[in-house]
């Protein structure tokens, strides 16, 4: 008996080791941490339970029969964070640098099918070198069974990519599937083809950190959600994120504690609208200023800033924010902050979560670039993700709403359930000045009569009261009152039950 449990140790110290010290120590002098070690980081202390610790690869070829490590490149189990089970992967890049072999993939694979089973979110972190070259098509393999998990799980359980090393070729596909990537900076990268192929094939001079590096992807791409200075930073940022999310499509997000009162009234809030309209104001001040405690989430932080998305709490609840910026190119809507919206709707949609739409948009953004670059389909994702939409959805429209845009940010056409408007608000086809110009088109020459008669389209039709008397808007607030009469529309909403008719599935415009 003794001689056994001396044996099952020795072996747990063997697959505990991964490539050894030598490789552990390279990859500490990268400012990485090893598979394990994150683990450790990231899961309540003595939570995780780890499978397959003993699983090796099957091949033979290229002397790979010579060169066994348990494990096989991936540490994968369950655990808690903040009590609550996840499923994770890690994959070590000390083993065969992290590459997927049919082993390796068959353990993710087995994962994930046990988190949709019980109904938890999976969480990847990714540090490998791609598809294992010695196993060819078998190594393929491994990734297609993994991408077509990562389809079937797609809005029944959170998926988060935490990309912590190299993540290229195919195996960029199934972070890109999953509901949210983040990334290490000068330490992660993610491209399908790398720099010597681009310069072969483009003849480009580029690093791997121009190409796919962790900025490249948060800022200008748009394929990563956020981007964190190290290992240590990325980890616990993702502890304090999967608590707005529930474990499932089945569940309503979780509720924490909050001392912050539901009426709590912001006076600041009452002067946050400038004078002159064309003067930009911060739209995150107004959700700092409604969340719980003053605590936001915000998710692609550096891509398409004339939007807001992210996560606040209101009465310890998870709620979606969606917000124009005026501060950037004035809260115009385009292309990228149409996908950006859309997408991240509809993962509140799938996941029970509420959505607050703050409105501040003069319209969508004009010029031949958004046109070639297909406005119409892409501003027609964000109307999609908000008509297709159940979950309760509030919207507050603090300043101008102009023309289509003001149809688009979850009006009241689009299934709105509670639509509110600040006094400031403008609520038009247009801005003042460019519909007099249409409609006095006689009178252009004339200075003084345009700003007579665009003051006098302003006080007649830029102000709520117009959509009020239709109906369109619920009420007009003081936008002191904002969080209050949010936090109530919320509560009301609770118990919200509507469904789309039945289809296999929307033809969504992608």
């Amino acid at each position: 008996m003794h001689e056994i449990l001396a044996e099952l140790e020795a072996k747990r110290s063997r697959a505990r080791l991964g490539g050894g010290q030598k490789r552990i120590d390279a990859q500490h002098a990268k400012g990485k941490l090893t598979a394990r070690e994150r683990l450790e980081l990231l899961l309540d202390e003595g939570s995780f339970e780890e499978w397959d610790m003993f699983v090796e690869h099957r091949c033979t070829d290229f002397d790979m029969d010579q060169q066994h490590v348990p494990g096989d490149g991936v540490v994968i189990g369950y655990g808690t964070i903040n009590g609550r089970l996840v499923f994770v992967f890690s994959q070590d890049f000390t083993v065969f640098g992290g590459s997927l072999s049919e082993a390796h993939a068959e353990k993710i694979c087995k994962l994930m099918d046990q988190a949709m089973k019980v109904g938890a979110p999976v969480i990847g972190l990714n540090d490998s070198g791609g598809a294992r070259i010695q196993e060819g098509v078998a190594s393929l393999g491994g990734y297609a069974e993994v991408f077509q998990r990562n389809v079937m799980a797609s809005g029944v359980i959170p998926q988060i990519s935490m990309v912590m090393g190299p993540c290229a070729g195919g195996a960029v596909y199934s972070p890109a599937i999953t509901d949210f990537i983040f990334m290490v900076q000068d330490s992660s990268y993610m491209f399908v083809t790398g720099p010597d192929v681009v310069k072969t094939v483009t003849h480009e001079t580029v690093t791997a950190e121009e190409l796919g590096g962790a900025l490249t992807h948060s800022s200008k791409s748009g394929v990563a959600d956020l981007a964190f200075a190290n290992d240590v930073e990325a980890l616990a940022k993702l502890r304090h994120f999967i608590n707005y999310l529930p474990a499932n499509n089945r569940e309503k997000p979780p509720v924490w504690p909050t001392e912050d009162p539901a009426d709590r009234m912001e006076m600041s809030l009452d002067t946050i609208i400038p004078n002159d309209p064309n003067k930009p104001y911060d739209m995150k001040e107004v959700i700092l200023k409604v969340a719980d405690e003053g605590e936001f989430f915000e998710t692609q932080v550096s891509y398409a800033k004339n939007i807001i998305t992210g996560f606040i709490r209101i009465e310890g609840s998870t709620v979606g924010v969606v917000a124009n910026q005026p501060m950037v190119l004035a809260g115009c809507l385009d292309i990228d902050a149409s996908k950006k919206a859309a997408r991240f709707i509809r993962f509140c949609d799938a996941f029970n979560i509420p959505v607050l739409t703050f409105v501040d948009v003069p319209g969508f953004m004009p010029g031949t670039s958004q046109e070639y670059g297909g406005i119409i389909k892409h501003g027609a994702k964000l109307l999609y993700a908000y008509a297709e939409c159940t979950v309760p959805k509030v919207t507050v429209i603090t300043r101008k709403a102009y023309g289509g845009a003001y149809d688009v940010m979850a009006s009241k056409h689009l299934r709105g359930d509670v639509n509110l408007a600040w006094p400031t608000a403008e609520i038009a086809v247009m801005g003042p000045k460019g519909a007099v110009e249409i409609i006095f088109r006689s009178d252009i020459g004339d200075a003084e009569k345009i700003a007579a008669r665009t003051e006098e389209y302003r006080k007649k039709f830029a102000n709520p009261f117009i959509a009020g008397k239709r109906g369109y808007i619920d009420d007009v607030i003081m936008p002191h009152s904002t969080r209050k009469r949010v936090a109530r529309s919320l509560a009301m909403l609770r118990s919200k039950n509507i469904e789309n008719p039945w289809r296999k599935h929307g033809n969504i415009p992608l």
